[in-house]
């Protein structure tokens, strides 16, 4: 069996999965459109959670919310589904494909022989969907390949059940209902702009490893690390951090660029011109985020110049900070003025 299914690839995995789920059912919107109504533009850094070793530094919030936050915000009606047994996990995949609903599985990277072998490591949170099964193998649609893959029910079963950090158990979750009218997008596009910037810079509050506040604690720490740590293992904390930014999931620049987008179009379908501005101001932070990242692998590998270390990139952490705190402000003020 075989549901007819557009396979799109994505910047990001769960925004892929969203966007193709959404064209399935007849709504066509942009991965920038889709990430940012669902309001997931973010910074945490989490000593007390652990990653192979290392603190969680991410760039959006917990697996999962991009999906829940857009489907909701537009009025879709959505189940998903955990498991303990394997047979259970196989057996409502297998229903739903057969009822023709292409799912959504969140998966363990390492187990999906079709990754390359630089981007099959232990990530429990990567997301696909599948929209079919002939004989023993699964049709899937990953929002990071170019083309339609196969994926083995042994391999499947393997990469749904896969032990670690954020174990996915199973998980898999599907479009139940559409909206009872179309989507008015000028109000649900300003009210989720006014959402990311209430959870980005009020929130957070006294707590100082969520949102804004976590440019300044994070600032502090970096420049500690050598201390705190030693030589390698402050290396090794910087690269996770790197790691974290660029390769696992969009990562910290790459959000800002789809965010960015989003406030393009999102001027587009407002009429309020001033978010193209903003909209080139955090282009420009994504590039200093480039930057950073770049500087800080040079740390790493003990190669950067003598004029950049641990303090100067807290020091340019913190200035980031300042530049996401301002445009967040005065992309509230822009919105609130239009309401």
């Amino acid at each position: 069996m075989e549901i007819a299914f557009d396979h799109r690839p994505s910047a990001h995995c769960e925004n892929g999965v969203t966007r193709n789920l959404l064209h399935f059912y007849g709504y066509d919107y942009s991965e920038p459109l889709v990430f940012g109504l669902s309001a997931s533009l973010y910074f945490v850094h989490l000593p007390f959670v652990r990653l192979a070793g290392f603190p969680v530094t991410s760039f959006r919030p917990l697996p999962g919310m991009i999906f829940s936050r857009t489907t909701r915000l537009l009025g879709f009606g959505t189940r998903q589904h955990h498991f303990l047994r394997h047979t259970s996990a196989e057996r409502k995949l297998d229903q739903l494909l057969a009822e023709g609903t292409p799912v959504g599985v969140v998966v363990g990277m390492y187990f999906l022989p079709y990754m390359p072998a630089e981007y099959r490591f232990h990530f429990n949170a990567h997301n696909i969907t599948v929209f079919g099964k002939e004989g023993d193998d699964y049709l899937v649609s990953d929002p990071i390949a170019m083309e339609k893959v196969r994926l083995s029910a042994r391999d499947m079963m393997r990469a749904r059940f896969a032990r670690g950090t954020y174990p996915p158990m199973g998980k898999l979750y599907y479009i139940r209902s559409l909206p009872r009218h179309t989507p008015d997008l000028p109000p649900l596009v300003r009210r989720a702009i006014l959402t990311n910037c209430n959870r980005m810079i009020h929130q957070p509050g006294p707590v100082p490893w969520v949102g804004i506040n976590t440019f300044d604690y994070l600032g502090r720490q970096i420049p500690r690390f050598p201390q705190q740590y030693g030589p390698k293992r402050a290396a090794l904390h910087l690269a996770q951090l790197i790691r974290m930014m660029e390769e696992i999931g969009t990562g910290g620049a790459g959000f800002r660029f789809l965010y960015a987008a989003f406030l393009q179009e999102a001027a587009d379908v407002t009429g309020i011109p001033a978010l193209n501005e903003l909209s080139a101001r955090l282009t420009d932070i994504g590039d200093q985020w480039r930057r950073f990242a770049a500087d800080a692998g040079r740390v790493c590998k003990n190669r950067s110049s003598a004029d950049v270390d641990y303090r100067t990139l807290g020091a340019d952490l913190k200035a980031i900070g300042g530049m996401e705190r301002t445009l967040f402000t005065d992309l509230e003020r822009v919105v609130k003025a239009h309401k």
